[in-house]
């Protein structure tokens, strides 16, 4: 097999059928994919299914944290996983520019089927195409995952009440902080990782052990402040949050505040955002922190009243903010 991708890879005939023995099947192998059928055909499913979908076109490529088919693989199950579900099965599209080299190929490959593998699913289809030079950057990848919900779990917006509490399970900002650094254009050096991470055995544990978990949600492209609004959006309650009480990284203050950037607007790839009854906070935090994701988790806010259908942020110096939804992108190509 040549060491770059050429059209022929995604012309369906030898050069493709090689690419997915020698490279897909290598490590995607599973009972379901190996059958490689037009669809895959999944073992029967009892209860209610749960279905996610996401795109994937990052630069860099590989970052402090992880790369795009690690973000590919977290970004689809974490997807089921903060709507309560189970995820199970996942398929996968690449789009491959011609030219790129086949052992970065392997790498995101490895990567993906590592992360499937600790997340507990498989990837049981997928596809390939291959565009001319210059009409992509690189690879793109998109993800669809399956889960299932338990019959007794229905995470939403309308069991929100006030006097419930917001947590967040780590520090903010810190995937969209990495991919600043990465990228040379900014000439910024800085030991920021991202928090590319799955975090379904996190939100099984909530799931199963949280009576009073109302919703949750991983906050990723805008950040804590947009899955916020999204939350209190026409809905009879308000929501606040403390500003001393938001878990930010030194590093990532750091590079913000020169820049202009706001961590609260900051995607993220690792954490999730949930709101919880007042008596069960205290259980939910400590599952948070037991947990190898979850050990910066705190409480940083509460369900109230008024003003409805708004998100405030409780400022340092006593004051009253408002936060909004982003508005425009701070930085392109995060995810």
């Amino acid at each position: 097999m040549d060491n770059k991708i050429t059209k022929a890879h995604g012309s369906g005939g030898i050069f493709s059928h090689n690419l997915i023995k020698e490279v897909f099947l290598k490590y995607f192998d599973n009972p379901i994919l190996n059958q490689l059928r037009d669809a895959a055909l999944l073992n029967q499913i009892n209860g209610k299914l749960c279905f996610a979908t996401d795109s994937h076109v990052i630069r860099p490529l590989f970052f402090p944290g992880g790369d795009i088919g690690k973000l590919a693989v977290a970004g689809t199950v974490n997807d089921l996983a903060v709507c309560g579900a189970k995820p199970l099965y996942l398929s996968c599209g690449f789009i491959i520019e011609e030219g790129f080299p086949i052992s970065d190929l392997e790498k995101i490959v490895a990567s993906m089927q590592k992360t499937a593998q600790d997340a507990g699913v498989n990837i049981v289809t997928g596809d390939t195409k291959v565009v001319e030079k210059g009409n992509a950057d690189g690879i793109y990848i998109n993800t669809a995952g399956v889960g299932k919900i338990p019959d007794n779990i229905s995470l939403a917006e309308n069991t929100i009440t006030p006097g419930d509490r917001i947590i967040i399970s780590g520090t903010i900002g810190d995937h969209e902080a990495a991919i600043i650094c990465a990228r040379e254009e900014f000439k910024i050096t800085g030991n920021i990782s991202s928090d590319c991470n799955i975090v379904n055995s996190l939100t099984e544990k909530l799931v199963k052990n949280v009576p009073g978990l109302r919703i949750m949600r991983d906050p990723t492209r805008g950040g804590l402040a947009t899955i916020l609004n999204e939350f209190a959006d026409k809905q009879n309650f308000g929501l606040r949050i403390y500003e001393d009480k938001i878990p930010i990284k030194n590093s990532v203050r750091g590079l913000c505040e020169p820049m202009g950037f706001d961590p609260l607007y900051m995607a993220n790839e690792g954490k999730i955002v949930i709101i919880v009854s007042n008596n069960d906070a205290d259980k939910a935090l400590a599952i948070m922190k037991d947990h190898k994701i979850g050990k910066d988790a705190k409480i940083i806010g509460e369900v109230i009243e008024e003003p409805k259908s708004r998100v405030l942020l409780k400022t340092q110096i006593g004051s009253d903010r408002i936060l909004d939804m982003l508005t425009g992108e701070m930085l392109p190509r995060i995810c």
